[in-house]
């Protein structure tokens, strides 16, 4: 593939992004349920590529007639193929870079109960996951356990970290989790919006709420996704002087240091396990890992070294932000457009199993536990964690901005304390990229069980402490 055609296929992904804001502007129903426009970009590439266009030209044109691969050239296909994958990497390491670390108090003061919360949802996730595999899909469809975890990989990771596990997948022989857990994804997102403006609107209704007490919903540019222009801030602010360099190319470059760093971490975990455990019991879990849990590490690494010798407070956030909100564009755009309908054709029964579980399993909690494990604004703190538990953490923070527009509440707040502790772990985290390998080497029984404990301890946590500071 030449540099050119891998050039025009990153040209591809500006027209179909504005394809997708064109969309998310015109489309009164797309404004209702917030759908980001590179999810419309990804589903309108989908439509327009081999997938469903070049299949249905196929049906009456002779192969290798005009449209019969879609309206996208094969080398475009497999360039976007690889973007998730890379993306992924950036956008975990700015999850915490330019963010001040506040103190263990506020931490667990503020954090604890959604912590809990949190922490309950996403490895009961694991739970139902692998007890669906155990006791009716593998046995009925085949799939191997490793699917188990698809539901956590998918709803709390989202499409960034179903992407960042393409590889592990493929490694392990399961290439198509990377597909079912990029439909789940999607599912999810969507779900996520749908499901918790119902509940919102029932919230408001039944007097769960406390900020709200009216759903008025947003101004009309507001569904359209536009800023309004009394209310427009600057997207970044210039630490550095511009003719001695460009901010935006010192902040990327941090960027890339925190992922060389994370890269560097890898290697050394998968050294120390070729010359201990590995080398000791022939079982590889290292090698499995992505690289994108290591690059967050690295960005948390960085972060720390900034604090104590940055004087100048050159690394800005917002800066950091844009850089982190450019990769997830792509990366989702990519994800979506590129992802295999035949596979989850193939396995639609075990998908939409998965899928259900999964949505029930959060509606579940957020109606039964929330109330019952965080101890003040309940309903304004638990919807964010159930938008994140079930399509990401923008998902999470869109809820949590329509039930407290004015940010009255400790929601926001709480969730971001929150998220500095369970990012690391679950929604992306360490045992998220673990457990595909660990289910792989160990079987489903021994990780149930973990699962299953550590969900307990999260209900315990919330119900029996956070629960009784009522």
């Amino acid at each position: 593939m030449s540099p050119d055609q891998i050039g025009f296929a990153l040209l591809y992904l500006g027209i179909f992004i504005l394809i997708g804001k064109w969309l998310r502007v015109k489309v009164t129903w797309m404004q209702n349920l917030f759908l980001p426009s590179s999810m419309i970009a990804g589903f309108i590439a989908l439509l327009l590529g081999p997938q469903v266009l070049g299949k249905l030209i196929g049906l009456w044109a002779e192969e290798g007639s005009l449209l019969t691969s879609g309206a996208l050239p094969d080398t475009i296909i497999t360039v976007w193929d690889k973007l998730p994958g890379l993306m992924i990497n950036i956008v975990f390491a700015t999850l915490f870079l330019g963010k001040q670390i506040p103190s263990k108090k506020d931490v667990l003061d503020y954090g604890g109960p959604q912590l809990a919360y949190g922490w309950t949802v996403g490895w009961g996730q694991y739970v139902i996951g692998i007890l669906l595999m155990v006791l009716f899909i593998t046995p009925v469809f085949g799939l191997p356990s490793m699917a188990g975890a698809l539901i956590e990989i998918a709803f709390e990771g989202g499409h960034g970290t179903a992407a960042g596990l393409q590889g592990t997948f493929k490694k392990l022989g399961f290439e198509e989790g990377y597909d079912l857990a990029i439909g789940l994804a999607t599912i999810g997102v969507l779900t996520g919006v749908i499901v918790g403006i119902i509940l919102i609107n029932w919230g408001v209704r039944k007097q769960k709420t406390k900020v709200i007490r009216d759903v008025k919903g947003f101004s009309k540019l507001r569904k359209q996704g536009i800023m309004e222009y009394e209310n427009r801030e600057p997207a970044a602010e210039l630490t550095v002087r511009p003719e001695s360099i460009e901010p935006m190319s010192l902040h990327f470059a941090l960027v890339g240091l925190a992922v060389i760093i994370g890269y560097i971490i890898l290697q050394v975990l998968i050294w120390i396990e070729s010359v201990t455990w590995g080398a000791w019991t022939g079982t590889e879990i290292m090698t499995y890992i992505p690289l994108f849990p290591l690059a967050m590490i690295g960005g948390i690494t960085l972060q720390y070294i900034l604090s104590k010798v940055d004087r100048e407070h050159i690394l800005d956030w917002k800066m950091i932000n844009r850089i982190q909100g450019f990769a997830l564009d792509v990366l989702i755009l990519t994800a979506i457009g590129t992802v295999s309908l035949d596979i989850i054709g193939q396995y639609i029964i075990p998908f939409l199993t998965l899928a259900l579980a999964g949505i029930v399993w959060n509606v579940f909690t957020f109606m039964f536990l929330a109330k019952r494990m965080i101890p003040e604004y309940w309903f304004e703190r638990g919807i964010g964690d159930f938008g994140q538990s079930t399509g990401i953490t923008a998902t999470g923070l869109l809820l949590m901005r329509v039930v407290d527009p004015e940010n009255k509440s400790p929601a926001f707040e709480a969730f971001g304390y929150k998220q500095l502790v369970y990012e690391p772990f679950l929604g992306g985290g360490l045992v998220t990229a673990l457990s595909v390998p660990i289910l792989y080497n160990f079987g489903p029984y021994p990780f149930l069980i973990f699962s299953a404990v550590m969900s307990v301890i999260g209900l315990v946590v919330g119900l029996f402490y956070y629960g009784k500071k009522r």
